[in-house]
């Protein structure tokens, strides 16, 4: 169980207190994240850009004793029909055979280095193939597909993985009206050894978390000898892009999750935030997202950290 670093303000002294906070109630850590392409598009080696960034925070990790989770996104993490924001604004594209070259030496070295549990080479891929022109997915799948090959040609040992969007797999975002599931995805990328789940649930119209199945996530696997895990997820404790909510019913949705996670026999469950964002700093594309925290923007703990903490406090098998 564990988050990212992501603090509530765009300052460092703010991402220590977030990790000191979490890191007493967590065993594992995520970095989840898009490669930085303007460097790598200006020719920076990627061995000094993985350096500079997120080798300290793995580090940092690992001093305390935590699992450790790394996915990387050659797609959009705010807009999965389109490209990186990045590449857009440099004029290149992801279906660049010179552009996949960069993102697969990236992923090498960012396993050399950071030396993952688990490395993810890409994010929500059945959202991406529902609403992204095909070319774009076609693109994403080989480069991960091809990143794959590089990364077990060196490593042995690192577990491979990609995440899909459980909503998406349920038919419910975008509405298809029944469940879809990700056969295709397993079959897109043969290198799984691990299926990360990426939900928000209060997106798909779930008026209440008692009313999600109990193998919400459980169904996605059946057939498959893979462990599935949560990379990302949550519900909101505010009112957020029409959504109705509560901090009681967040809460609600821990316990409720937990139910589902056992059904699933999940081998990990992350939040990528563990206090909610100050819009005044993040950007306004962040909103819809930010009260997931299990402690509000100021560290000061909302009901659903005590659910969370209950979770915890289960001995793990």
């Amino acid at each position: 169980m564990g988050f990212a670093g992501t603090p509530p303000r765009l300052d460092q002294a703010q991402a220590i207190a977030t990790i000191l906070m979490w890191s007493t109630r967590a065993d594992a850590a995520i970095i989840s994240y898009e490669p930085p392409w303007d460097s790598l598009l200006a020719g920076v080696a990627p061995e000094s850009l993985v350096a500079r960034d997120p080798f300290p925070l793995s580090q940092f990790y690992r001093a305390k004793g935590l699992h450790l989770v790394v996915m990387l996104d050659p797609g959009n993490g705010l807009n999965r029909a389109g490209e990186s924001d990045a590449l857009v604004a440099a004029g290149r594209s992801i279906t660049e055979p010179a552009v996949q070259q960069l993102f697969r030496r990236y992923a090498v070295v960012v396993d050399s280095m950071l030396d993952p549990d688990e490395l993810g080479l890409a994010v929500e891929t059945n959202l991406i193939r529902s609403v992204s022109p095909a070319p774009l997915y076609q693109a994403i799948r080989q480069v991960a597909v091809d990143a794959a090959g590089d990364v077990r040609a060196r490593d042995a040992s690192v577990r491979l993985m990609v995440s899909v969007q459980v909503e998406t797999a349920w038919g419910l975002l975008p509405a298809t009206g029944a469940y879809v599931g990700v056969a295709q995805d397993f079959t897109d990328f043969p290198f799984l050894q691990a299926l990360g789940l990426s939900s928000y649930p209060y997106f798909a119209g779930f008026a209440r978390p008692e009313d999600m199945p109990l193998d919400y996530y459980a169904r996605l696997a059946l057939g498959h000898a893979v462990p599935v895990m949560v990379t990302e997820g949550g519900w909101t404790s505010a009112n957020v892009s029409g959504v109705t909510s509560t901090p009681a019913t967040q809460r609600r949705y821990l316990i409720r999750q937990a139910q589902m996670l056992d059904a699933a026999h999940a081998t990990a469950v992350f939040q990528l935030t563990f206090t909610d964002l100050d819009l005044t700093v993040w950007p306004a594309g962040i909103a819809p997202f930010a009260y997931l925290g299990l402690v509000d923007a100021n560290l000061a703990p909302k009901p659903a950290l005590s659910a969370w903490d209950s979770v915890f406090l289960v001995p793990r098998r």
